[in-house]
């Protein structure tokens, strides 16, 4: 039996998890803001034999993150996993965001993480065991134009996780964390997303099934270590900011707004989710299901200690790719 509490659970990558640990002999616990679509989360469970613990809240306060997990552990018993996915963001150029807008996506993205972990960790500490999983992104290495707030929330997810572990490391803790590294993903949240762009947003392709994203957060919990990078898109974004970052963006000022946008044009008046939750039947998967993949080669081998062969792989690919981007941008000039 696992006792599982999961952030972000109503829809998206968060609600893939969720089916993914409801199976029987698993409690799953799952916190996010739309009770609606948290008890339709919670039914997939228990249809499917788990049992479940709707906890409707905001991540954003702590307070209320320690008591879902207070809750939690009435339920269910000592928590044995924590993963934290929830977050928000907004498609926007730099000089058309506020400060608010800002202040928000910190809140939820980044100190949501905080909040989630802290709760977890107070327990953990006390029991001398558990797993801690962040859901980060390619983007905390690799930014790119149009979401600079939820590429630095991602960024501080790593810096908070790498000290945390660090101190794991001295205190000679057998509390776990990880952090897997998230590529585009076919989710919801380029439906309610707040957009400041003239065309409705969509995630850079290529475009994953997040059932396979699920699969790799899974796994990642029975197998922590350090970082999961899930998909070769992520594997090459992170590497090739490694490598060549100058030129990784010089290639994104010239495609990452196009690549972010549809041909379809915005409406307007839609309503986003950055401060209240948006209504709706959601779950797991977006509008971009054609184009999804359900299968990733580079997941398949991080997830089966391949990670050297992946990495030498990807090093070559990104150096072709840096210096494919660097030669475009000598092309302009000259």
């Amino acid at each position: 039996m696992t006792n599982v509490v999961i952030t972000g659970a109503s829809a998206g990558v968060g609600r893939a998890v969720a089916r993914r640990f409801g199976t029987p002999g698993n409690n799953v616990t799952l916190i996010a803001r739309n009770r609606k679509r948290l008890e339709d989360a919670a039914g997939e469970i228990r249809k499917a034999g788990g049992k479940a613990l709707v906890m409707a809240l905001d991540v954003a306060d702590a307070d209320a993150v320690e008591t879902a997990a207070e809750e939690a552990e009435k339920a269910f018993g000592p928590i044995d996993i924590w993963i934290n996915v929830a977050m928000v963001t907004v498609i926007s150029p730099v000089g058309k965001m506020t400060a608010e807008e800002y202040r928000r996506v910190t809140e939820v993205t980044y100190l949501g993480t905080v909040n989630g972990t802290l709760s977890a960790l107070k327990r953990f500490n006390r029991r001398g065991r558990g797993t801690i999983v962040q859901t980060g992104s390619a983007l905390a290495y690799r930014a790119v134009p149009l979401q600079s707030a939820y590429c630095a929330a991602k960024a501080a997810i790593v810096g908070f996780t790498d000290s945390l572990r660090t101190e794991l490391l001295h205190d000679k803790s057998d509390v776990k964390i990880t952090v897997c590294h998230l590529p585009a993903v076919n989710t919801p949240q380029f439906d309610w997303a707040r957009n400041k762009m003239p065309h409705r947003p969509r995630p850079v392709a290529p475009v994953f099934d997040p059932e396979l994203i699920a699969n790799g957060i899974h796994h990642a919990a029975f197998h922590p270590k350090r970082e999961f990078w899930l998909g070769f898109s992520s594997v090459k974004a992170i590497m090739s900011e490694k490598m060549s970052p100058a030129a990784g963006d010089k290639y994104l000022a010239r495609t990452g707004y196009s690549g972010q946008q549809t041909d379809e044009p915005e409406d307007p008046t839609r309503p986003d989710n950055l401060f209240e939750t948006v209504e709706g039947d959601w779950a797991a998967e977006g509008r971009f299901g054609d184009e999804a993949s359900e299968s990733s080669a580079a997941i398949w081998t991080s997830e089966h200690g391949g990670s050297r062969l992946v990495g030498g792989a990807t090093l070559a690919t990104a150096a072709v790719v840096a210096l494919g981007a660097f030669a475009l941008t000598r092309g302009r000039r000259g």
